[in-house]
């Protein structure tokens, strides 16, 4: 008998349960004030804005990510007793922590975030704590609904996009976490499957567009560029002309 073998998961209900109420309680106390609107204007309608948990510094008014930053608690995670249980519940480094909302009406456009998904040691994880039926997101295609008071993981270096149609904002919980062995057995345990690797390292380079790029490079001086051509030209198996 042929052998089925499971598609890569690009989304994954984990084995963690929260309390909805208590976290309702802390995300709810936040005035409009204080919640800041999304720095990549460009990629939404109608409304998506953050409250910061943790960021670079522990600053109060950050929710830009920086890479090699150190990340610290917020004013605003000291307020909220509930959501620092759920963040201790996490046995792995949390660098961003941030409450998301969504606004009536609002969606997010088609759109990826590089490098977040588990393989690639930064996983991206959702915990809804407002939401509906009406809130839907889509996946590389696939429509599908988070429920309130579990943890959610979505490879968002997928194709990806929201619209709350509801008529309330929705509000998750997004924690970027370092990918370590608990990670991984925690995802195992849920029946993970993980995607095969990039060939050439990036999704948006595939053997369609490889020559082109690599011509590209090779109008550079940069020794970093000619550099990174030659490596795509050996994964393309051959020099592009």
């Amino acid at each position: 008998m042929e052998r089925v073998v499971p598609p890569p998961s690009t989304w994954l209900r984990l084995p963690l349960r929260f309390d909805v109420a208590r976290m309702q309680r802390d995300s709810d106390q936040f005035g409009a004030s204080e919640w800041i609107s999304h720095f990549n204007t460009g990629a939404y309608e109608n409304g998506w804005s953050c409250v910061p948990l943790r960021s670079a510094g522990g600053a109060a008014n950050h929710i830009v990510p920086i890479d090699g930053a150190a990340y610290a608690a917020t004013p605003q995670l000291a307020r909220c007793p509930c959501l620092r249980d759920a963040l201790a519940s996490f046995d792995c480094e949390i660098r961003a922590a941030r409450l998301m909302a969504l606004a009536p009406g609002a969606l997010i456009r088609p759109h990826r975030d590089a490098k977040t998904a588990l393989q690639d040691g930064l996983t991206r994880i959702h915990i809804p704590i407002h939401t509906s039926p009406q809130v839907w997101f889509t996946i590389d295609g696939e429509a599908v609904r988070f429920t309130a008071g579990h943890a959610w993981y979505m490879d968002a270096s997928c194709l990806h996009a929201v619209h709350n149609r509801g008529a309330a904002p929705r509000i998750h919980l997004v924690l970027d976490c370092v990918t370590n062995a608990w990670l991984e057995a925690l995802f195992a345990s849920a029946g993970f499957v993980p995607k095969a690797a990039h060939k050439y390292g990036d999704p948006s380079i595939n053997d369609g567009n490889v020559q082109a790029i690599i011509a590209q490079l090779r109008l550079s001086p940069s020794p970093a560029s000619l550099a990174l051509a030659s490596e795509l030209a050996a994964l393309a198996g051959g020099s592009a002309p």
